[in-house]
């Protein structure tokens, strides 16, 4: 789903807000994500998930073209472990659609 499409489906819910409100109230949402987890804090969105920031660590990488060792600086990556609702509701969309099939 793009932010174009997540946007519109929030304009059809929410016809007392303006586009440009809906626009930034979501560009709020989204840095404040972005912050929190540059903090190192986790984020928990009740029946959806979780997000929170793993650390890689430093370690020495082979260049595969010329085969010259290179340090590679620690890095982070963001890590999401999905809500039981969510998950539910996933798997009894995937179960009535295999009963469509046939």
């Amino acid at each position: 789903m793009l932010k174009s499409q997540i946007l519109e489906k929030l304009s059809e819910k929410n016809k007392n807000l303006s586009s440009e409100d809906i626009d930034l109230l979501f560009s709020i949402f989204i840095k404040k994500i972005s912050k929190s987890l540059k903090q190192g804090q986790n984020i928990e969105i009740r029946g959806f998930g979780t997000l929170s920031r793993k650390i890689n660590k430093g370690k020495i990488v082979r260049n595969p073209k010329t085969n010259e060792k290179l340090f590679k600086d620690q890095s982070f990556k963001i890590h999401f472990k999905i809500g039981k609702i969510l998950h539910k509701k996933i798997n009894l969309l995937s179960i009535l659609d295999q009963k469509n099939e046939f």
